[in-house]
């Protein structure tokens, strides 16, 4: 922090009234021996409420000073001359104003703490919620995107049923012969394992033909288990294979999790 922003903050004037930490105290101490500017800083504080102080200290008038002179004079001898003592309560009044102003810098600055955390708290949780209200705008757009896709009379819903490695799996392919998109509903198919890929399959099956056309990526974070996958032309069936990460050219007959007859 640069002087004058630190010289502003107002951390200096808690310092020469003794309202900070240990640590604190410490902190602006050695700054102060290694920085002139922070050091004449400090004395200006102190200076000026040594003069706050004075201000109410008491103090003998030129009338006061004139009947002493007076007295003196007309007393020649030696004797010392009793004078009645003043109330000191000039002075205790200018202390405990002082004080009074340090008490009230202390609770201003720690009012002034308090706002600035409230000032944060809202902001940061402004940002959460625009945050929220982003991430359910575009969950909100894909899922009117897929009942659009759903309630098109030109789609086909092809059921995919579970197979001897996975025979709880099940998937469902959309697929709109029309404008020739694929998309697969993978709700049924349980989590793949860590370095594994859903890899998807349109097949034509006389002679037995797979062709990929797409991989179940992102699988965790999306959360409909809606995806897109690639435009086909032609296809007699479907299926999903369990891959390592990447995909394979051909498909892993040993890890197919789902199958199903267009």
């Amino acid at each position: 922090m640069e002087n004058k922003e630190y010289i502003e903050s107002g951390i200096l004037e808690l310092y020469v009234y003794g309202l900070l930490s240990e640590s604190e105290n410490e902190e602006i101490a050695n700054r102060a021996k290694n920085d002139p500017e922070i050091q004449a800083e400090i004395v200006a504080i102190e200076k000026s409420i040594i003069a706050l102080s004075s201000s109410f200290s008491p103090f003998n008038s030129v009338g006061n000073y004139e009947r002493i002179k007076e007295k003196l004079d007309l007393n020649s001898s030696s004797k010392v001359i009793e004078l009645e003592p003043r109330s000191n309560i000039s002075q205790y009044m200018g202390w405990a104003a002082a004080v009074l102003l340090l008490i009230g810098v202390g609770f201003m600055y720690n009012q002034l703490t308090v706002t600035t955390n409230q000032v944060v708290n809202v902001e940061t949780e402004k940002s959460k919620i625009e945050k929220e209200l982003n991430s359910l705008t575009i969950e909100n757009k894909a899922i009117e995107s897929s009942l659009a896709i759903i309630r098109d009379v030109n789609t086909t819903v092809v059921a995919l049923g579970g197979q001897a490695v996975a025979p709880e799996s099940f998937a469902k392919v959309y697929w709109n012969k029309e404008s020739q998109k694929v998309y697969i509903d993978a709700s049924g198919l349980p989590e793949p394992p860590k370095g594994m890929v859903y890899q998807v399959w349109s097949l034509t099956l006389n002679p037995l033909t797979p062709t990929s056309i797409g991989l179940l990526d992102n699988f965790t974070a999306n959360n409909q288990r809606f995806f897109a996958m690639n435009a086909i032309i032609n296809a007699e069936a479907f299926g999903i294979t369990l891959e390592p990460a990447g995909g394979s050219v051909t498909p892993t007959m040993e890890q197919l999790y789902t199958l199903g007859k267009v």
